[in-house]
């Protein structure tokens, strides 16, 4: 029999010092509530069902019909004990199962301090919150997996098998899976791990996608469908301006400068500021709401006061689809894409499309010329010709 990783050995093989008349008993593991129990089916021995039911978590499970209670070493041997040389335990099984639950915590409590530190840096740092929240999911997700090989043990291999494993199997997308990628990346290079690993990495093949965009039309429709003042000066000012959601939502009064006719953007995406154009007509639109609400803090707040919620915000989209008349799944940034969209399709320079969307690239911004209609509407199709 082989030691544990405590170095001793298990008192649970059927071995020939034992007597062939006891019964042997099988210990296993049982999973409820996502919570790992030691189960132990036993035939009755009455004086020592009482020493039994006397130990700390051991509970009777009367569906399986099982002594069961909550893994900890003291109770395992507790248990043992009491059970020597009464029945013949057969737990080789749980003891390596065990054994592994052991080896996964301490991967875990050696991460969580590499993640809590992690943590602390990219606060230091400025990065987003939303990016924070990212990254660390990911680690611990990625962790889990390989756990218990620690994350600085990975290697180009395992991380082909948990795209493999996870990431295809429930279909998660390349930009999640390159979302994993920066986050281990960013976890190898701060604690300081071989580079070589670095360059083994591999990124997946970068999908062309084309940005939804909705017409004038449609945004009209779902515009006018809006009744409530607030919502119908929201989803205007996302698409007037082409805000993404979590700007629109951060802005506050002073944040409208109505004398110069501009929006200003502070601290978006990449924490960089921007001031883009107010139409005049929007303009008379926010003062109304303005009016009418009063706002505090933010331009736009919940009803028990702070910032309007970005579910709700999505769920005022919804519904302003379903009275337009508008099947397609459009979602807030839709309105965004369409605003630049719309904006290259009257012949604004890609340019200041770029500047007025907080593009670092011009790339990003290109991919609008691929959806403008301003062209395509020239070429003559072979067809008309027929």
């Amino acid at each position: 029999m082989q030691e544990n990783r405590k170095g001793h050995v298990p008192n649970c093989s059927m071995n020939a010092k034992q007597s062939s008349q006891q019964p042997v008993v099988s210990v296993r593991l049982l999973i409820q509530q996502s919570k790992t129990l030691v189960g132990v089916a036993l035939p009755y021995l009455p004086k020592v069902f009482p020493r039994i039911r006397a130990l700390p978590g051991v509970q009777w499970n009367a569906s399986q019909r099982v002594w069961q209670f909550p893994y900890s070493p003291e109770v395992y041997k507790a248990m043992k004990d009491i059970l020597e040389n009464k029945v013949t335990l057969d737990c080789q099984e749980a003891d390596s199962q065990i054994a592994e639950l052991e080896a996964r915590a301490q991967s875990e409590a050696a991460h969580q301090m590499e993640f809590s530190q992690l943590d602390a840096w990219m606060r230091s740092q400025r990065y987003s919150p939303q990016t924070i929240k990212t990254y660390m999911d990911s680690l611990r997700v990625l962790a889990r997996w390989l756990s218990p090989v620690p994350l600085h043990q990975i290697h180009a291999e395992d991380l082909i098998q948990f795209n493999i494993e996870y990431i295809l199997a429930k279909g998660y997308s390349a930009t999640y899976q390159n979302q994993m990628i920066n986050a281990l990346k960013l976890f190898l290079k701060r604690f300081g791990h071989p580079q070589m690993l670095l360059d083994q990495i591999q990124r997946p093949r970068r999908a062309f996608r084309l940005p939804h965009v909705l017409s004038k039309q449609e945004v009209k429709r779902i515009l006018e469908s809006l009744i409530n003042r607030k919502h119908r000066a929201m989803l205007s000012l996302i698409y007037a301006c082409g805000l993404r959601r979590s700007e629109v939502l951060n802005l506050r009064p002073s944040d409208i400068q109505s004398d110069r006719g501009l929006l200003f953007v502070g601290n978006a995406k990449g924490a960089k500021d921007r001031v883009v154009p107010l139409s005049p007509k929007l303009l008379i639109q926010l003062r109304e709401y303005y009016r009418d609400y009063r706002p505090k803090v933010f331009l736009f707040e919940g009803q028990g006061g702070g910032k309007y919620s970005p579910k709700s915000l999505q769920l005022v989209l919804r519904h302003a689809l379903e009275k337009a008349g508008i099947r397609k799944p459009a979602t807030l940034h839709w309105l965004r894409h369409s605003y630049a969209t719309h904006l290259l399709e009257s012949g604004t320079d890609i340019r200041y499309i770029q500047e007025l969307l907080g593009h670092s690239s011009s790339r990003t911004t290109e991919l609008y010329t691929h959806v403008s209609n301003r062209q395509l509407q020239q070429i003559r199709s072979p067809f008309d010709d027929l």
